[in-house]
C-alpha cells in the first residue's frame, strides 16, 4: 500500500513509533450482487477494498476515492457497516500504525474493475458463493454488509 505523503512526513519527525489513524474500507456490490476484491500487491491477499483518509477528508469520500483510485470502480456509500479499532500492526520497516475502520456498504455505479494503480495486482467481481480465500478481515466485513443489520461495533465492557 502506498504510504500517503502527510505519514511520511509526519515519521520524519517521530521515527518508527505507535501512529494512530483514521482507515477506510469498502464491501461494493454490483447489480448482480457480486463483491469487488483487489488482490494487495505487497502480499498476494485477496481482500475488500481499503485506505486511509487525507487529513480533512471525510471518510465516505474517502472510501469512494479509494475504490476508484485501486480499482476504477465508481461507487456510491449505501451505509456504514462496521466501526472497529484494529491490532496494532508493525511494518516490515518496523513502522508500527493502528487503524480505527470505518467500514461502508457501497453500490457500484460505473466504470470497469481493473487494476487502476501499484497497490493491486488483480481485481475482479466475486460471487459470494465463490469467494477466494480471505482473511478475516475481509470475510467478517462482508457478512455484515450482508446482513443489512445495524451498524456493529465492539461492546462497551463496564468495568
Amino acid at each position: 500500500m502506498a504510504t500517503p505523503d502527510f505519514i511520511r512526513d509526519l515519521r520524519a519527525s517521530i521515527g518508527h513509533e505507535l501512529l494512530y489513524l483514521p482507515g477506510v474500507s469498502a464491501v461494493v456490490f454490483d447489480d448482480q450482487d457480486r463483491v469487488l476484491l483487489g488482490r494487495r500487491a505487497d502480499n498476494g491477499r485477496w481482500t475488500i477494498i481499503c485506505g486511509i483518509p487525507e487529513p480533512g477528508e471525510q471518510p465516505a469520500t474517502a472510501v469512494v476515492r479509494e475504490v476508484e483510485e485501486e480499482t476504477a470502480v465508481r461507487c456510491v456509500p449505501e451505509r456504514i457497516v462496521l466501526v472497529r479499532t484494529l491490532a496494532p500492526v508493525t511494518y516490515p520497516n518496523d513502522d508500527k500504525c493502528q487503524f480505527v475502520d470505518v467500514c461502508f456498504r457501497c453500490r457500484a455505479v460505473g466504470g470497469e474493475a481493473r487494476v487502476n494503480d501499484d497497490e493491486s495486482l488483480d481485481v475482479g467481481w466475486f460471487p459470494l458463493d465463490a469467494l477466494p480465500e480471505m482473511e478475516d478481515f475481509s470475510r467478517s466485513r462482508i457478512k455484515q454488509a450482508i446482513e443489512d443489520g445495524p451498524t456493529w461495533f465492539e461492546p462497551i465492557v463496564e468495568e
